[in-house]
Order: structure tokens, then C-alpha cells, then sequence
């Protein structure tokens, strides 16, 4: 946990922006994978974190803005849960950590919301288990929740957790700096005749050692052009492109996110290598377009058109770069964002929803592609953000537009379908915003192709 008053400092700070009511927290219980004691890892909510820093199951919380009073309600261990698990802090003694001076027992909950006459605050809720919760504390159904959440608490929440404290760099650097190291041990160990989930292993065995674990499930495949693809049944072969996007999540819950593409082999073939090369040039285009008050979508649309562009020189594309974006023909190969904010989420409050984090309630693009640029609002200190765009061939994708006659006039598809089996390559690394630019967080991860074969 950060000091105690970092805590109350972001629990004030929320009360002033909310203004009034009470807010409702909830905090995330175990979730049994098969059975009732046998658990998924616990992995605390990220806005409960933000606020209370409590990575404890079990846990609703009320910040009672009129009364200026904080509220944590769960139950201690009993006897029979320390004979298996040893003896635990109690939840006044996590409590304390925070400031929270005022806990109660769990079933105290409803008898608090029974009695306030002041509006209920609470954010939009992932977990069935908390729409269940919220169902029988207010009576608000779970299919009410999408559209009775507190738009005021989600803008509340944004406006707090979006900028990056001095503290929260420092977690971050150190879980981009963990997630260098998993990408590394990847790069090197990766050999023909293995199989997919042998590489993974030995990427999740650095995040396991390091003292925290993976802040994503991770992807290790040679089928890089599905975007997020979490088979690891195949076996690696000499010739084959291999894309790896894990990242590390530190004690602490805060994430790095990295992407690397290799060669199964010890060298890019030359066409690999093209294609390679132009994804870097993409990646340097998006980090060159970041600046401060300027809106990230212009990192996006330096990367598509860059793609496109390098994408002509080889013969794939034709006609105007800047005509062939406004009608969406970049995202045959490039269908994605070019990034997200990261934080306490790898894509940090997703869960909020993207309108507001990404977009500060405007909307969004409906085009294919577009519609997936996950932050596009102007930049500010301490925005920490991803850049990962990619070059993919997805077979289905080809097909389909082919056979729908779609953007003939910018797609030369008898080249594209000669490498309709390429696969998919991205590089992904991690930023955050200063009054200065943007700064790559952590030490460097290897991306050149130089680098990386060196590495093999």
C-alpha cells in the first residue's frame, strides 16, 4: 500500500467532486473455479484499490459525502478460516492503513442503506456477483445497472485516476521494467520444436519470481493476426512469425503491457523483415505524433496512414494515403487502436466505460477499425498510455472485403492473397505524458531488428 494519507487525500478529493450522496464500492469477493474453496487468484477491484488500497476479499465500502464519514464493511476470519490459512489482520487493522477508522460487520450494509435518505452513488459493475449485491441492497435489477450507474461518480472517478502520481510512475516503471524481462526470456528461449504453451511458461515464471503475476492472460502465438488469441496448443516451426503481448502486474496491482514479434528462427526471412521494419516505422510515426494538449488519435492516425503508405511502396496498396484513411481501406491491415491508458488495468477502467476514459464523453467512431481506437481525447500530464500499432493478415478479413469488391480503388488484392498466411507483427511499449512529451516508461525493451537477432 502507499501511505496512509495518500488514501484519505483521494477519498477527499472524490467527496468535492461528487459534492453530495453517499457512494457505494464494492470491493470484489474470491470466485471459485469449480468448487467453493478452490479459487481463482483474488484480484481486488481497481477503483476499491484506488480509494481504500485494501487487496482483501469480502469488502463493501461507503463514502458518506454529507457526513464526511468512510465506511468499511466485511467480516474477520473466524477460527475454522485460520486453521487452514494461519492468522490474518483483522479488517480494522487493513482498515487503519488507509485512515478508515469506522468498521462494521457486513450485514450492517443494508441496514445503513436502509436508513439514508441520500441519493446512492455507484459505478457500472463487471462482476454478477456485485450486481446481485446491489440488486438486494437498493432493488436496482441487473440489467437496470448499465443505465442507472452514477454518470457524475464515473466522471468523478476518471478525472482522479486518469492523471498518474508521482508514486503510481514509480509502480508503474517498475512493472514495465518486470514486463521487459518476461518479453526477454521469451525472446531468448523461444526455439523450433517447442510448443506455444512452453514459451508462455517461461514468460509467467518471471512475473511468478518477480513477487507479483501476469496483468493479463498472455499471448504467445504464431497465429499473430488474430488480435488477441490465447491458444497455446501449436508448435513452433522454423519460418514461423512469433507474437508475444504479456505484461507484469506488481504487488501493488499496477501493470506493464509489452508486445514483441520474433522469429522462430535465428533470422527474419526478407519478407519478415519488411514487413517488421515498416510495424517500427508505424510505432516511431504514432510516438512522434504525442504531444502534450493534443489529442492521442493523432498518434493513431499517424501510425494507419504509415502503414498504408509503406504498405504502397510494397506493392499491397494504391491510390491517396489520406483518402484511403477517411474511407477506413487501412484497416485491413491495421483493424485496431494504437493504444490505451494503463494503470491499476492493463486497459486502465475499462470497466467505466470507454466514452469517458478515452473519449471524455464524446462519441465514438461506428467505422471498422476506428471504432476500436480505445483512447482518442487530448493528452495531459500524467496520461500513461500504450503504443502498439501492428500489421496483420487475417485470411477472413481478406476474404470478405475481397468478395464484397471493398476499396478496389486503394487494395491490390492479388498481393495481398500471395501473403494471406503472414501472419501478424506489433511492438508494444508504454508511456506517460510530461509537461516535457511523452517518456517511454522502464528500461528499453529489444525491438530492432538487429536487436532482436541478436537475441536468437
Amino acid at each position: 500500500m502507499f501511505q496512509q494519507k495518500t488514501y484519505i487525500e483521494r477519498r477527499k478529493v472524490l467527496k468535492e467532486k461528487v459534492g453530495s450522496g453517499l457512494i457505494l464500492l464494492f470491493g470484489n469477493d474470491e470466485s471459485s473455479m469449480n468448487y467453493t474453496d478452490n479459487t481463482y487468484h483474488f484480484r481486488q477491484d481497481s477503483t476499491f484499490l484506488y480509494y481504500f488500497g485494501i487487496q482483501h476479499p469480502g469488502l463493501t465500502a461507503i463514502i458518506d459525502i454529507d457526513n464526511d464519514r468512510d465506511i468499511i464493511f466485511g467480516n474477520d476470519y473466524t477460527i475454522d478460516d485460520i486453521v487452514w490459512m494461519g492468522l490474518q489482520p483483522t479488517i480494522r487493522e487493513r482498515a487503519e492503513k488507509c485512515g478508515v477508522k469506522n468498521v462494521q460487520p457486513a450485514n450492517k450494509l443494508a441496514d445503513y442503506l436502509k436508513e439514508t435518505k441520500q441519493s446512492v452513488h455507484f459505478l457500472p459493475l463487471y462482476r454478477p456477483g456485485n450486481k446481485i449485491k446491489l440488486h438486494e441492497l437498493i432493488g436496482i435489477l441487473h440489467k437496470e445497472v448499465a443505465t442507472k450507474f452514477s454518470v457524475e461518480l464515473v466522471k468523478a472517478v476518471v478525472s482522479q485516476r486518469e492523471f498518474k502520481s508521482d508514486e503510481e510512475i514509480i509502480e508503474i516503471n517498475k512493472a514495465v521494467n518486470i514486463s521487459v524481462d518476461m518479453h526477454v526470456a521469451a525472446i531468448k528461449f523461444a526455439k523450433p520444436g517447442m510448443t506455444e504453451a512452453q514459451v508462455t511458461a517461461e514468460i509467467h515464471k518471471i512475473a511468478i519470481a518477480a513477487g507479483g503475476n501476469i496483468s493479463f492472460p498472455i499471448i504467445a502465438t504464431i497465429n499473430g493476426q488474430t488480435l488477441h488469441n490465447h491458444y497455446h496448443g501449436n508448435t513452433i516451426k522454423e519460418g514461423d512469425l512469433f507474437l508475444i503481448d504479456a505484461g507484469y502486474e506488481s504487488p501493488m496491482c499496477y501493470a506493464g503491457d509489452l508486445s514483441s514479434t520474433i522469429p522462430v528462427g535465428k533470422k527474419f526471412s526478407p519478407e519478415q523483415k519488411e514487413i517488421y521494419q515498416l510495424t517500427l516505422d508505424s510505432h516511431q510515426a504514432a510516438v512522434d505524433a504525442l504531444q502534450l494538449g493534443q489529442p492521442f488519435k493523432n498518434a493513431h492516425v499517424a501510425a494507419a496512414k504509415t502503414i498504408f503508405e509503406g504498405m504502397k511502396s510494397l506493392g499491397f496498396t494504391k491510390g491517396t494515403t489520406d483518402n484511403a484513411f477517411e474511407a477506413g481501406a487501412h484497416a485491413l491491415f491495421f483493424p485496431c487502436g494504437t493504444g490505451h491508458m494503463m494503470g491499476l488495468d492493463v486497459h486502465d477502467m475499462e470497466d467505466l466505460g470507454e466514452v469517458w476514459v478515452g473519449y471524455d464523453g464524446q462519441p465514438k467512431s461506428t467505422q471498422f477499425g476506428l471504432k476500436s481506437l480505445r483512447l482518442a481525447k487530448p493528452l495531459q500530464p500524467g496520461h500513461v498510455f500504450t503504443i502498439e500499432p501492428g500489421i496483420y493478415f487475417i485470411p477472413e478479413l481478406i476474404d470478405l472485403w475481397h468478395s464484397q469488391n471493398k476499396f478496389n480503388d486503394f487494395i491490390n488484392w492479388e498481393k495481398v492473397n500471395s501473403y494471406r498466411d503472414f501472419g501478424g507483427i506489433r511492438n508494444e511499449e508504454d508511456f506517460v505524458m510530461t509537461e516535457n512529451g511523452a517518456k517511454l516508461l522502464g528500461k528499453s525493451k529489444p525491438k530492432t531488428v538487429e536487436e532482436v537477432e541478436a537475441l536468437r
